[in-house]
């Protein structure tokens, strides 16, 4: 008797997926009730009975990264304890409360002819996420684009295959004991990169690839995808301390930016000092951020301020560090900072420390960031320290979002007409 023939990994994939975008029909037409109540279950097991089994597995998760020898920051990312998961659950608890922005009018009106439009939000359809090391996106991406009505399928990396699985099947318990397709949260068997290329290849099932992860992962997503892709990009993120800022705000504002949390892609990676007052503001802000254990990489003319600091390389103003690493610059002023920015920001994220109201302005006005921030930390770049409760994403391309992605960045609008008989001349 023929044995039936192994599917390829193209046809596993593509199956998975089939699945998931049938289910995505059934989420778009679900009630805010409903969804809300699949979030608030499966928020109540990540933290209740599922807590230990997650733990466990994310124990299991870290050892062999570990023995692999990854980073440790990526190993921050990856690591989960209580306390982490509590957030995890209160993320997804967040979402449930947030408004549901399915059916949200933006434009209503009767045109001269009678015909009444409105433009009406509506959920994508199927999102594909791909992503590396923390868990946590799991349970975020789940939790949103279930809200926002849509399918999600998910490739994790390998890092992570353990956590990632037992998170998801909290969601797709929810959505089971709810009457909803479990296929709506679909986490990928295998962790390929092939699998990856394969995802992002299917045109007219995925309508959405939003890849999470290092540079490589999102260029690789981004050169063989054939269905829209949204860039969450590196972070080359900047502090520009003007001459007349506040030194204590300054010292304050760009340790918590480097050093609260610098495996993140909104921590800082490049501090700008003007050159008026350098004297002063740069042997403070190198000794601070020493204290605070991260290793300064300086220009010449921090250099000739702080002999001892290592020298910044050419490549170092482009690189995303993800440690406690930071290259340290002097610059000719506002227009220095500005000009230093364009040539090495990535969109991500900008600030600038000044008492200067006009200089602060300008500096919002003319850098191009997807968030730009005076008097604060870079790390304010979160979509749940702007108020959009768990996010997706930071997208740092332009089109359809730009910054943190929520609930209404997982949306489309479409237009709806009420006629009584009209047709057009």
């Amino acid at each position: 008797m023929e044995q039936p023939a192994i599917p390829t990994l193209a046809e596993t994939v593509a199956e998975y997926a089939r699945r998931a975008k049938a289910a995505s029909r059934a989420i778009a037409l679900a009630s805010r009730e409903t969804k809300d109540v699949v979030l608030r279950e499966a928020a109540d097991a990540i933290v209740g009975s599922m807590a230990e089994m997650i733990l466990v597995a994310n124990g299991l998760d870290v050892a062999d990264a570990v023995e692999k020898g990854l980073s440790a920051a990526m190993l921050d990312r990856l690591r989960l304890d209580a306390k982490r998961l509590a957030v995890v659950a209160d993320q997804t608890r967040a979402v449930a409360a947030a408004p549901d922005p399915v059916g949200e009018v933006s434009d209503e009106r009767t045109l001269p002819n009678g015909l009444r439009i409105s433009h009406v939000r509506v959920p994508l359809g199927l999102v594909a996420i791909v992503y590396e090391s923390r868990p946590n996106v799991t349970a975020d991406a789940a939790a949103l684009c279930l809200k926002s009505g849509n399918a999600v399928i998910l490739r994790g990396g390998s890092e992570a295959a353990r956590t990632n699985g037992v998170l998801a099947q909290a969601f797709r318990a929810a959505l089971a004991r709810n009457g909803l397709p479990t296929h709506a949260v679909t986490p990928l068997p295998t962790t390929e990169r092939e699998a990856t290329k394969h995802l992002v290849q299917l045109t007219g099932i995925v309508d959405l690839a939003i890849p999470r992860g290092g540079e490589s992962l999102i260029r690789f997503v981004t050169e063989h995808a054939r269905v829209p892709v949204i860039q969450h990009y590196k972070g080359v993120c900047h502090v520009y301390v003007d001459g007349d800022a506040d030194p204590e705000m300054a010292e304050r504002i760009v340790v918590n930016a480097k050093a609260q949390r610098p495996g993140v892609c909104n921590a800082m990676e490049t501090l700008l000092v003007d050159r008026a007052g350098a004297d002063v503001l740069v042997p403070r802000l190198v000794a601070a951020l020493r204290a605070a254990r991260v290793e300064v990489r300086g220009d010449a003319a921090v250099q000739a301020l702080v002999p001892d600091v290592v020298p910044a390389r050419a490549e170092d103003f482009d690189t995303e560090h993800l440690d406690l690493i930071a290259q340290v610059a002097v610059v000719d002023g506002l227009d220095g900072a500005i000009a230093h920015v364009a040539r090495h920001g990535t969109f991500h994220t900008e600030a600038i420390v000044t008492r200067d109201a006009a200089k602060a302005e300008r500096f919002l006005r003319e850098v191009d960031a997807s968030l730009v921030v005076w008097n604060a930390s870079t790390r304010f770049n979160d979509g749940g320290e702007l108020g959009l409760g768990a996010e997706i994403g930071i997208s740092t391309t332009k089109l359809h979002a730009y910054g943190p992605m929520g609930l209404a960045e997982l949306t489309t609008r479409k237009w709806l007409a009420r006629g009584t008989g009209q047709v057009r001349g």
